[in-house]
């Protein structure tokens, strides 16, 4: 079946109107126009719509959203009204109660400056969509989440890509999170940065999410493994089995930490605390039986991300890791 066709009333991706505010309609993907519009209220626009080629001859009847429209609208080619944000599935059939032959779905998409009403803010630096990475091997991970207000609002198209190459993402089965994976050479010095964009849909409007970051910025480290004590005060760990090898070459520095007993490793009342360890052990010298021991990792070269912290909790002779 044919794609819906948008008819060019004018040369490029979209059209607009000196009595439209300066809407513009632009092609998201196969059967989705967007109407970019500058503000909610006031908006109002002509969207010509064609059911297609081979229906050019046949009676062609017009419902929204599952709806007869009244008057009725018929024809292969025909202009609907859309004002401010009632858009919705415009679908066509072989005559009033006719077989379905095909549908465009029309979305409203505010000026940015209206903020966001889907996706919950991380902070003004994040932005809304937080994203992660183990190593350097290409695969990453983003996160956002919805607020209760539009818990409704859904994932309609991701867009992934670097210096114009696309990056296959996976979307999760709740549809919170994303698995990409850039097939570059994880060795090569990363010239371009990745371009992440989440197109989420609640009802007739439409939010574009953009994130725009190289990998040495999102690699975070694995939490330590193995993290144990020997000889009462001596701590020891390994390298994150998901880290790049070789480790000499892909070295990481530790931070280490002592808080007192019961205390998280974030608490800013510590006892000891050592940055840019090479090794991977450590010995504890203060006065006190009970404490927590913390440490965690970032890349020695970039000075990235530190990952999560690991921690042992000492009781005189108890020591539990």
């Amino acid at each position: 079946m044919r794609v819906l066709l948008l008819i060019a009333l004018c040369a490029g991706l979209g059209w607009s109107s000196s009595d439209s505010n300066q809407v513009k309609i632009e092609t998201l993907m196969d059967n989705v126009l967007v109407l970019r519009v500058p503000k909610r209220e006031g908006s109002s626009v002509y969207v010509p719509l064609t059911c297609g080629e081979a229906y050019q001859n046949q009676p062609v009847f017009w419902k929204k959203d599952g709806m007869e429209l009244e008057p009725a609208l018929q024809g292969n080619q025909v202009t609907v009204l859309v004002e401010e944000m009632d858009g919705g599935n415009y679908t066509c059939h072989l005559g009033p109660d006719g077989e379905y032959l095909n549908h465009t779905v029309i979305l409203i998409q505010l000026d940015q400056h209206n903020g966001s009403v889907m996706l919950e803010e991380i902070s003004s630096s994040e932005g809304h969509i937080h994203c992660s990475a183990l190593n350097y091997k290409g695969s990453f991970h983003c996160t956002w989440t919805r607020k209760s207000s539009r818990s409704d609002a859904t994932v309609l198209l991701v867009k992934a890509e670097r210096y114009l190459e696309k990056i296959t993402c996976e979307l999760s089965a709740n549809g919170s999170a994303i698995h990409c994976q850039d097939s570059s050479c994880p060795y090569k010095e990363e010239q371009h940065s990745i371009s992440l964009t989440i197109y989420m849909r609640s009802y007739c409007r439409l939010e574009a999410y953009t994130k725009t970051f190289h990998l040495r910025d999102i690699v975070r480290p694995a939490k330590l493994p193995n993290l144990r004590n020997s000889d009462g005060t001596v701590f020891s760990w390994n390298y994150p089995d998901s880290w790049e090898k070789p480790e000499t070459y892909f070295s990481l520095e530790f931070e280490v930490k002592v808080v007192p007993n019961r205390e998280s490793c974030h608490s800013d009342d510590f006892l000891l605390q050592q940055n840019k360890i090479d090794e991977t052990k450590f010995e504890v010298n203060v006065k006190t039986k009970r404490y927590v021991f913390c440490v965690r990792a970032r890349d020695k070269h970039t000075m990235g991300l530190y990952s999560h912290w690991s921690h042992c909790t000492v009781n005189k002779h108890i020591v539990t890791c």
